[in-house]
């Protein structure tokens, strides 16, 4: 080997081995990510007896589509009335406060107002408040008011994403020019007018994360219907597994854990379908703003 060629592959080793490195802990990273995942697939396969004595993330004997079928029949297919109320406070409550941090995030990066610095201060504040931390004060709230145990006790607080609204916000002040806005009031537009017909289409890519966002924090809300619902008609599928869990323990014990296992993975897929059917709306919007005009 020449010398030109030696020190040349000195320079490189150095990052390779740190590009080593980082691929080996992306890789852990990666497998601890899929374990969970693969251990839902691998015994959602299994029968009650085979889940109880065979190796976690190894088959048994294959039953999916009996899992399947008895998950969505047990107990009258109470599992598919909880998916109902389930996309029920998705479509209203993550909807909703996705259109409402839309309209709050554009109004509060275009337009100027007094008290404009106060409302920043306070947004910020509300996302350092855990959810966990209101949930109790929304329960003696809502148990004044008599709104515990209905719908409205999990679709109003989930109407209100103070992050959603911050993201939208920092959003807008790039993704829609102030000079378009200028240029379409000239024109004779209308507020309203410009705000459906320019600021939406700009926004899409932020509205997007903003909803999926909304959607995951509204589908895997466990803590608030469980202080808030005490009739499993209204359950959500969180609390509802939860109480199929339960049925393992007690003198009239009856475990279900095959079912419980089968319904936590079809729980999880329209999630997972959502964010592949929206990924290119997200991700086209992930370098908005890294080149400067």
């Amino acid at each position: 080997m020449s010398i030109a060629a030696h020190r040349a592959s000195a320079r490189r080793s150095p990052r390779q081995r740190k590009s080593l490195a980082l691929t080996a802990v992306m890789a852990l990273f990666v497998t601890y990510s899929f374990v969970p995942l693969a251990y839902l697939v691998i015994n959602a396969t299994k029968s009650q007896d085979s889940l109880l004595s065979s190796f976690g993330l190894w088959f048994g004997d294959f039953r999916l589509f009996g899992n399947i079928r008895e998950t969505l029949t047990y107990d009258h297919g109470i599992f598919l009335h909880w998916l109902g109320n389930t996309l029920l406070y998705v479509v209203l409550g993550a909807g909703g406060a996705t259109v409402l941090a839309t309209v709050a995030g554009y109004g509060m990066a275009k337009y100027a107002f007094p008290g404009r610095r106060a409302v920043f201060a306070v947004v910020l504040g509300a996302i350092a408040i855990p959810g966990t931390a209101l949930a109790v004060p929304t329960f003696l709230l809502f148990s004044k008011i008599g709104l515990t145990n209905t719908p409205f006790a999990i679709i109003l607080p989930s109407l209100v994403s103070p992050f959603g609204l911050y993201l939208i916000w920092t959003y807008a002040v790039d993704a829609v020019p102030g000079e378009l806005l200028e240029a379409a009031r000239l024109d004779g537009a209308g507020e309203i007018r410009i705000f459906f017909t320019i600021a939406v289409r700009l926004l899409s890519p932020g509205i997007v994360t903003v909803l999926l966002f909304a959607v995951v924090a509204t589908w895997n809300n466990y803590f608030l219907p469980l202080i808030m619902l005490s009739n499993p008609k209204w359950y959500p599928l969180t609390v509802g597994l939860n109480q199929w869990s339960a049925q393992a323990t007690g003198v009239a014990a009856h475990p279900i854990y095959n079912l419980v296992v089968t319904g936590s993975l079809l729980t999880i897929l329209p999630i997972v379908a959502a964010f592949l059917l929206l990924q290119r709306y997200w991700q086209s919007g992930l370098s908005a703003g890294s080149v400067k005009q």
